[in-house]
């Protein structure tokens, strides 16, 4: 099962895996199966588009091991895949410890070597007794972090302008919907494997069309209207198709740099539609478009200093983007240095940024159901950051429960508490639920005011509507099979009630693969929620329909199109931010 795991993972890949150079622990192969993966430790960033980057090999220094092409090349494949995402691209720690020369050739090849056979109760995974690399694959990784890592090349306005394509110009692009569809009721759906996306009728439950975009587009943003969809790929792609288009299709497209998650578009009134912004992983920044045509415009590194040690951080990665509907303002989370940006787009000439010191690690959230306090999980430190973006400021850091992930969350009324948003948990089974109304109900506002359990850790996303009385949470990296197909439903007028869990993978009709159940969306009038059962590229895949009302199940989506489905966004609901 592990092995599964390694090879497939939902917009982000494989471990929180923490080679802690400054313990004094011994590898111990008796210690192996402490060392498992448990479900957080199956989650983190793997840049695997960055696997593919093409980069100089360091010249070897004395003492160093002399690495062939092929073994420099396999050895920067294996540690973009499996290490960056915690250690960083150039092992200066993330989540990780450094693993840096000055590190790794004080602990030796041997100790290296049997950490990464064996793990470390610190969170390092047992990557050679669980056969997740082979015995060669071990010996050369430790060799490979005795060299200096490679770096790959920086993005500038040069190299995005030389990517940067119209492929329909703004003149040439319908006055008008030319077609029937309900585009409030579209959803765009992730491809992962195939690069693509699905546009799924939210009536019909018919694809409307399949359209070639970035590797496994991480998501999908509306324009504040709802006629432009952009996506951004892992490799840093974005693509804008037109809605409005007979066939919707891709009108532009650039590159931003050599790994991405995150773009959104400008929503204060005055600005609609008017420019997106996209970030990347790296090069650590982000960049500035006009709206119709994704010509960038302005670009922002991100390198700078952390907010806790106040350290130099060379690769600072953008997590999640949301813009304020408050102030003319895109919110910003920097990964590392935990710092959350309020890039001010009013005069991009003269761009003024509010940096706050938030908490690092950041990562995704979303906004309260008033849409003025955005709350997002420092998911490495077991917190959630709530940044006011009206006042332009920090109000709370609030603990959770282990590594929350809550997507964008989830909003409702409590029957005691008043309005709260709520976030479930990669390292637990918990689902944490904060009061968010400090006007009507301060006594409760910006604190844990209950913790409900699930039916196990491995949670990527939680959801609800304003029109349901349901709440959803998935488990698709739990490691149990039937745990991770199916999903939990509680009743929110009711939490202390046992939640029902439904068998969303086996309503599929699909009897192969592990049927991975993930990120449920609801329809515009919130009446249905959407599932992806997700299998790997070359077992079939499905997207299940429930009742919300009933609980039961309502249509199954079966296309041999839908490959690897993840990610599903309804039109109307991400262009309103409502969850």
């Amino acid at each position: 099962m592990r092995k599964f795991f390694a090879s497939l993972f939902i917009s982000t890949a494989l471990t929180l895996g923490v080679l802690d150079a400054g313990a004094a622990e011994t590898a111990n192969p008796a210690d192996a199966k402490k060392h498992e993966m448990t479900p957080s430790g199956r989650y983190a960033p793997s840049l695997d588009a960055l696997k593919d980057q093409a980069v100089e090999q360091p010249g070897a220094k004395l003492g160093e091991p002399a690495l062939t092409d092929a073994e420099f090349n396999r050895g920067k494949q294996i540690y973009f895949e499996r290490c960056a995402g915690c250690h960083g691209v150039l092992r200066k720690g993330a989540t990780g410890k450094p693993l840096t020369t000055d590190v790794t050739k004080q602990l030796g090849y041997d100790y290296l070597h049997d950490f990464i056979t064996y793990g470390s109760p610190a969170g390092m995974p047992n990557w050679g007794t669980s056969g997740d690399l082979t015995k060669e694959d071990v010996e050369l990784m430790a060799k490979y972090l005795l060299v200096d890592p490679p770096q790959p090349p920086e993005f500038g306005m040069k190299e995005m302008k030389a990517t940067w394509k119209i492929l329909i110009p703004v003149d040439k692009r319908p006055k008008k919907q030319m077609n029937k569809l309900d585009l409030d009721n579209l959803f765009s759906v992730t491809l992962r494997d195939s690069g693509e996306i699905a546009l799924i009728d939210g009536h019909s439950k018919k694809i409307v069309e399949v359209i070639k975009t970035g590797y496994a587009v991480h998501i999908s943003r509306l324009s504040a209207s709802g006629r432009y969809l952009y996506t951004i790929g892992r490799d840093a792609k974005i693509n804008l198709i037109d809605l409005w288009m007979e066939k919707p299709a891709t009108v532009a497209e650039i590159k931003i740099g050599s790994e991405a998650r995150s773009v959104e578009t400008s929503k204060f009134k005055g600005w609609e539609d008017k420019y997106v912004i996209g970030g990347s992983y790296w090069p650590p920044q982000y960049v500035i478009m006009n709206g119709d045509t994704l010509e960038p415009l302005q670009i922002v590194s991100t390198r700078g200093m952390t907010i806790d040690t106040q350290e130099f951080h060379p690769e600072p990665r953008v997590a999640s983007i949301v813009a304020s509907h408050y102030q003319p303002e895109f919110v910003v989370n920097i990964k590392e240095t935990g710092q959350i940006l309020l890039v001010n787009y009013h005069d991009l000439k003269n761009l003024s940024v509010t940096t706050i010191a938030a908490e690092r690690f950041l990562h995704d959230g979303g906004f309260d159901s008033s849409g003025r306090y955005f709350l997002v999980a420092a998911n490495a430190r077991d917190t959630v950051a709530v940044v006011d973006t009206k006042d332009r400021k920090l109000v709370s850091l609030i603990k959770t429960g282990k590594t929350p992930h809550p997507g964008r969350g989830a909003n409702f009324v409590h029957p005691n508490f008043g309005p709260v948003w709520a976030t479930s948990h990669l390292g637990d089974e918990t689902i944490a639920i904060i009061g968010t109304d400090p006007a009507k109900h301060p006594q409760h506002a910006w604190k844990v005011v209950q913790t409900i359990k699930g039916q196990g850790g491995g949670s990527l996303f939680i959801k609800t509507h304003p029109k349901s009385k349901n709440l959803y949470v998935d488990t698709p990296l739990h490691p149990d099979a039937e745990i991770s197909s199916s999903v939990v439903v509680f009743d929110i007028g009711n939490l202390d009630k046992e939640h029902q869990v439904l068998p969303v993978g086996q309503w599929s009709g699909i009897t192969e693969g592990q049927r991975r159940v993930v990120q449920g969306e609801f329809n515009k009038a919130g009446d249905e929620i959407w599932f992806s059962v997700w299998n790997a590229k070359n077992q079939e895949s499905a997207i299940v329909i429930v009742d919300d009302k009933t609980r039961k199940l309502k249509h199954v989506i079966r296309d041999k199109r839908l490959i690897t489905p993840t990610g599903k966004f309804n039109v109307y609901n991400t262009r309103k931010d409502v969850y």
